[in-house]
């Protein structure tokens, strides 16, 4: 069936009760079902599973990756084929729809963790207990769920607003559904191989695999003296400098430091080869540019000026010179500029979100005098009217017992946390965008300049604003593609609660085996959060906005204040270019900023990716040909399978690793 949308004409004149009529006379498909126990049970285990690659990757880069569409893709063949061998029924649109709710809902969870919560132990050096991970990330993400039901009714059912990256997933399910079905299986195919693919290679160049394989499987400790497993390294860089070692070749430097004191090393780093192509040239080409700048010209430059010098540590051991060194001594700050400014700019830049809000509380219709069509298969006003006032509070109450935010300052951030919401979802309905760090940072700041000695009291309110926007904004998402489809809004809100309990129940366990690792006397410590492995971009950022609001710019060296005023500078001058020209100006900001905090190995990864699928998808311009539904028609699920299969074993050899 070709999905039916009203006319500018019907959205502008209609009244939401006309809307909602034809809407249900033409779309409703109530008699399909959807919320099934199946359904929930996929979306359930898919959520969990695609979660874990989403923290995975989000260390490493700070990107929260989508997994809403690979969710779609795997479910739609999983049921084919057990449909196909006569162990299942097929999978409806609607249940599919909610599984991808599910999972979509799970895979947003990673962002408070790899944001706020580590940020906040990366500055106190205390350890959040896991419980209360569990609690504030489910109170802040169910209260974002609470304030998204009116929103619903306003953007969706009256403003029939466009919601793109819903209204794809609808598109998608759609054309599965009810267009060639050959597709979707190819699609799935192109996923499973590349996953399997990439695994294997993954595998080949993880200690922990290869020790398990080679000590606990062939036991070849018995038979020969090997002391210790084989492995490829995957930064292949690596054979170079053995051999410079060996034979006394040439060690590279850039004003006498090391290119590896730089962090400027070569890894084949196949999720960052997959992330690079869902990002596209544009990004990656400013992220290496960032890159660039810093590890090549700037840091080498401030290391001969004396700005980054080795440190000693509180235990009198000498701290080299090293990447993570120079981001937190010096880079980061005008990485941090960069970024902030950037993404104020470009907020401000779009005052539809804006007017939006305004015209939000101040139309009135008709259609809210009268009757709801809708009543029996829409959330319940009253759910939120009770709901919002109770998690408000508990969100406050959380955040004071947890984290030793002030009672006062937990109750005037829940205002800021609510209108800061509305206007990220009123973003995500128009562009796509969720500008949740962008928002978060208004608070942080705003909480801070009330309270700058406590880092929790700006870290911790900002970490519950990203978290309501999210969950809200995807949510509201979600349920336009169910819209679109004829689903029932209720049964998807259950189902992302669903998934914010999936997600929970993943990604907190995960998040302490991958960056709090016990050592040899089963002790934790923050000093693992960031390493060569991950160098958790998100967390850094946050931390440098925490440190700049309780130390002051005076604390920082005078070429690092100065670079934060070019950086800002510059950042508006791209910005504004990319007004003007309206998106075609090829740099971003932002991007810029992000390639200054990730390591130098994984920037050229991922622009390698990207790079690849440009001029591929250059090459095989034409529809229709098997150049073309390879490399353009098939590019998401081939970077979903690089960064699923390499997440996945890489995150079985962290287990390894701690097991043996």
């Amino acid at each position: 069936m070709a999905l039916h949308q009203l006319s500018d004409e019907q959205i502008s004149t209609w009244t939401r009760t006309e809307k909602d009529a034809w809407w249900l006379a033409n779309i409703y498909r109530g008699d399909m079902a959807q919320l099934t126990l199946r359904a929930t049970v996929t979306g359930f285990l898919l959520g969990g599973i695609l979660s874990a690659t989403a923290l995975y990757i989000a260390g490493k880069t700070g990107i929260t990756i989508g997994v809403g569409l690979t969710s779609v893709i795997l479910a739609f063949a999983a049921f084919k084929l057990m449909h196909s061998a006569g162990i299942a029924s097929d999978f409806t649109m609607l249940e599919n729809n909610c599984t991808q709710s599910i999972a979509t809902a799970s895979g947003y969870m990673v962002s408070p963790i790899i944001a706020s919560l580590s940020a906040y132990m990366l500055v106190t050096g205390i350890i959040i207990p896991w419980w209360q991970m569990m609690i504030w990330m489910a109170v802040g993400s169910i209260l974002g769920v609470l304030i998204a039901f009116p929103l619903k009714r306003r953007f969706i059912n009256e403003d029939q607003l466009p919601f793109p990256e819903g209204r794809a997933c609808g598109v998608v399910l759609d054309s599965l559904y009810n267009g060639d079905a050959d597709s979707g299986m190819f699609k799935a195919r192109l996923l499973a191989t590349t996953a399997m693919l990439t695994g294997l290679y993954q595998m080949i160049i993880s200690d922990g695999w290869m020790k398990f394989i080679q000590f606990k499987i062939l036991r070849l400790d018995k038979w020969t003296d090997m002391q210790q497993a084989w492995h490829l390294h995957e930064r292949l860089d690596t054979y170079y400098y053995t051999a410079a070692v060996k034979y006394e070749l040439l060690i590279p430097k850039i004003l006498g430091t090391d290119f590896r004191a730089l962090g400027l090393r070569f890894s084949l780093d196949a999720a960052m080869l997959g992330v690079g192509g869902l990002m596209g040239i544009r990004v990656a080409s400013s992220i290496i540019l960032g890159t660039v700048i810093n590890f090549v010209w700037l840091a080498p430059w401030m290391i001969e000026r004396g700005d980054i010098v080795e440190r000693v540590s509180a235990a009198g051991k000498i701290i080299p010179i090293s990447r993570v060194e120079i981001v937190n001594q010096w880079s980061l700050w005008w990485a941090v500029s960069m970024m902030v400014v950037g993404s104020l700019v470009s907020l401000a830049a779009k005052p539809e979100i804006f007017t939006g809000i305004l015209t939000m509380f101040n139309k009135k219709t008709q259609a809210e005098k009268e009757a709801q069509l809708l009543g029996d298969i829409e959330v319940p006003l009253w759910i939120s009217y009770v709901g919002v006032p109770i998690f408000s509070v508990l969100g406050a109450w959380t955040t004071h017992a947890f984290f030793g935010v002030p009672w006062l300052l937990s109750f005037i951030s829940l205002p800021l946390i609510l209108v800061l919401t509305v206007i990220c979802v009123n973003s995500m309905a128009l562009t796509s965008w969720t500008p949740t760090s962008t928002l978060a940072k208004i608070t942080q700041f705003s909480m801070g300049t009330i309270d700058s000695t406590n880092p929790a009291s700006n870290l911790i309110p900002a970490g519950l604003t990203a978290e309501v926007a999210a969950n809200a904004s995807t949510l509201l998402s979600d349920i336009k593609a169910g819209y679109m489809l004829g689903a029932k809004p209720r049964q998807q809100a259950i189902g992302h609660v669903v998934g914010i309990l999936a997600g929970a129940l993943s990604v907190v366990p995960l998040y302490y085996l991958l960056f709090l690792p016990p050592d040899a006397d089963g002790i934790r410590s923050t000093a693992t959060i960031v390493s060569d492995q991950f160098a958790m971009p998100s967390a850094m950022q946050w931390k440098g906005v925490a440190d700049l609001i309780s130390k002051g710019i005076s604390s920082l060296p005078t070429t690092a204040i100065i670079a934060m005023a070019v950086a800002a500078v510059a950042a508006l001058c791209i910005e504004l270019a990319r007004i003007f020209t309206k998106g075609r100006f090829p740099l971003s900001s932002v991007s810029i900023g992000l390639g200054v905090v990730l390591p130098a190995e994984s920037c050229l990864a991922m622009w390698l990716g990207a790079l690849i699928f440009w001029w591929m998808g250059r090459r095989h311009q034409e529809e229709g040909t098997k150049g073309h539904e390879f490399w353009v028609a098939g590019c998401e699920p081939i970077c979903a399978g690089l960064i699923s299969g390499a997440a996945l074993v890489g995150i079985g050899n962290a287990i390894i690793n701690v097991l043996m």
